[in-house]
């Protein structure tokens, strides 16, 4: 999809619609899609409980002929770096050859009786492109029960760069419908890339 003033319209509202300092989000995002095409979008608003305290998280996520972008903002309550609440805002910009994995889980209720086309319950999408990693160790065994050699460490190593789960309760059903969309879009992207 070319970048139309529909698609714009279309994330500056899904941004206005998250409520969380629209003007702030849109102009960070904007500046890092530059005139760029967008080709999808998604925009996922979280709010968490730290102590006695709510914070608000938003997510935008932008897709590009090129790029894959990605925005997290965050508020902060005043504390000893500053008088004044603040926020960060942080971008983002991925090559798409630099997309290693896209994975989607779904969780659908009553499996059994699943149509297709039915919406999940809930949806995580989880993005690498090798800019974080996680490595679990643990120490290595035999099969011998009574031996007590030293074998190392065994463990794995996993892409983490980017994981957001949305669901129909939390959400609504539109954004994990928007969810959707967008996994299919840059699975799509990636995949055009490297053919």
């Amino acid at each position: 999809m070319a970048k139309t003033s529909t698609t714009t319209q279309g994330l500056r509202a899904a941004i206005e619609r998250s409520g969380y300092y629209p003007a702030l989000v849109a102009e960070a995002v904007e500046a890092a899609v530059g005139g760029e095409p967008i080709r999808s979008y998604l925009v996922h608003q979280e709010t968490t409980f730290d102590q006695n305290e709510v914070r608000r998280h938003v997510t935008v996520l932008v897709l590009t002929g090129n790029r894959f972008i990605v925005s997290h903002t965050d508020e902060q309550a005043a504390d000893n770096t500053s008088p004044t609440p603040y926020a960060t805002t942080s971008t983002e910009s991925v090559k798409l050859g630099r997309i290693s994995s896209v994975v989607v889980s779904r969780v659908v209720a009553n499996p059994e009786q699943y149509a297709p086309g039915t919406l999940p319950r809930e949806v995580v999408l989880t993005i690498g492109w090798g800019a974080v990693s996680r490595i679990d160790l643990e120490p290595a065994a035999c099969g011998d029960p009574n031996c007590e050699a030293d074998h190392g460490y065994t463990g794995s190593s996993t892409a983490d760069d980017l994981s957001l789960r949305v669901s129909e309760a939390g959400d609504g059903p539109e954004t994990v419908r928007q969810a959707l969309v967008f996994a299919q879009s840059l699975s799509e992207a990636t995949a055009d890339v490297t053919r």
